[in-house]
């Protein structure tokens, strides 16, 4: 087992790691920018290294840079947690080059599925669904109207690179084609380097469910069942629940065995997620797979009693996994709350708290980094807490999170609590009626306090 890891990423999932590795006897090394140095994952840390500026490009995205404080610190492990690098193949090459055991997927592997059209067709060769679109990058205009015509309106245009909703574009009729294409292009190029475009099928009203798999080194594969992300805006989810209320035992099954012939085509390592949308008629289909952590482990380690973090430290140890695949035993549901103003357009409130009081009792559980007097800085992701609730059905779980949001007390910014209780309380999502286009219905409702 490590001795030492280095976690290289900020705010809460920095000290979901370090917890993990508290408890399992593990020294850790905190790295912040100068925006973080009252972060409390630089407090419970064991050590703490100062690597840059607030800017993430000269801070957590500063590859030397962290490199260098593992090599200072003495650290035998990086652990790049979720965003920043965790995806990122280079640094992946990088750890194990300068002699740090990567906690993650070979980078093989995050570049095989970080490439949106080779993991699609990994995806085919091991028959697993895929959504209907081109069988590449769309390499111009005339070529997308050709393919667009072939499998009809509405399509989805989507950078072959990265993911977060960049490069996406939803396009209904042709007379709309050429102006999305270019700005998908345009902006998938801002943000991963190149522009490569790949065109699908746009499903309508889908549901966006996600299957949690596990792999070892020694070729052992397991799922643990799913979780339910369809209540998201731009790409971002804001909901998410374990089980899926639109799920049914034969469907786990498919999904969950589909799941499993992707990541055992590609020898998978470490947790990973393969993300499927899943039409009306439980028809699923791939979309993509993500080769780290996710936001929302936690509605999975809630329903299955298992550690996620505690396990990818594990295996990437060299600790074999058992291959028995786990199933929901309670109902979880998690709310990301983030420093933004729903009212405005979900415009970013950082900024000082004043005040603080979070929730408790039985079946709540709270992940974040913030305290009274923490400043929100501007640089990053406005995500500052997550709210996990779980009761034994379903109508428990969502009766307890309402509960736990209207105990969540915080002064000197805005958040996007009172969205997240308006939800709550709509007929539709508490009969678990609802797709990834709802948010659109839930905020024509939206009426916050002034």
């Amino acid at each position: 087992m490590f001795r030492k890891i280095l976690i290289a990423n900020r705010g809460e999932i920095a000290l979901r790691i370090i917890r993990a590795c508290r408890e399992m006897g593990i020294k850790t090394v905190a790295v912040y920018s100068e925006a973080d140095k009252d972060s409390l994952h630089v407090w419970f840390a064991d050590e703490a290294i100062c690597i840059g500026p607030p800017p993430a490009s000269e801070s957590y995205l500063n590859i030397p840079r962290i490199i260098s404080a593992a090599v200072i610190s003495g650290a035998d492990a990086i652990h790049p947690g979720y965003g920043f690098l965790a995806e990122n193949a280079q640094f992946a090459e990088l750890c194990e080059k300068s002699g740090f055991k990567f906690i993650g997927p070979k980078p093989d592997q995050i570049r095989k599925m970080g490439d949106k059209m080779e993991a699609k067709r990994i995806a085919k060769q091991a028959g697993v669904p895929t959504v209907p679109g081109s069988d590449g990058v769309v390499k111009d205009i005339d070529t997308a109207r050709q393919i667009a015509r072939q499998i009809g309106f509405p399509i989805l245009l989507k950078a072959a690179a990265g993911g977060g909703g960049k490069g996406m574009r939803i396009v209904e009729s042709e007379k709309e084609l050429e102006r999305a294409f270019e700005q998908a292009y345009q902006e998938a190029k801002a943000a991963f380097g190149r522009g490569d475009l790949y065109m699908e099928k746009f499903l309508e009203e889908p549901r966006h469910i996600e299957i949690q798999v596990a792999g070892d080194q020694y070729g052992t594969v397991c799922h643990l069942s799913e979780r339910e992300c369809s209540i998201q805006r731009k790409y971002q989810k804001l909901i998410e629940e374990s089980p899926s209320p639109f799920m049914t035992p034969e469907l786990r099954e498919e999904m969950g065995n589909a799941a499993l012939r992707l990541i055992d085509a590609i020898k998978y390592e470490n947790m990973g997620t393969v993300e499927f949308l899943v039409d009306r008629h439980r028809n699923f289909y791939f979309i993509e797979m993500n080769t780290r952590i996710q936001v929302e482990h936690p509605v999975t380690e809630e329903v299955m009693f298992y550690d996620l973090i505690k396990e990818q430290i594990k295996i990437a140890a060299g600790v074999a996994i058992s291959g028995k695949n786990y199933y929901p035993q309670r109902h979880a549901i998690e709310c990301r709350i983030n420093a933004e103003d729903p009212a405005k357009n979900f415009i970013p409130s950082p900024g000082t708290i004043q005040t603080l009081y979070l929730p408790g009792g039985r079946g709540v559980r709270i992940d974040t980094h913030i305290y009274a007097g923490y400043t929100i800085p501007p640089h990053y992701d406005s995500m500052i807490a997550k709210v996990i609730t779980v009761g034994l059905t379903r109508e428990e779980a969502i009766n307890t999170m309402i509960r736990a949001l209207e105990e969540f007390y915080i002064e000197g910014i805005q958040t996007t609590i009172p969205l997240h209780l308006h939800i709550l309380r709509q007929e539709a999502f508490r009969r678990g009626n609802y797709n990834t286009h709802s948010i659109r219905e839930f905020m024509e409702s939206f009426r916050p306090e002034k």
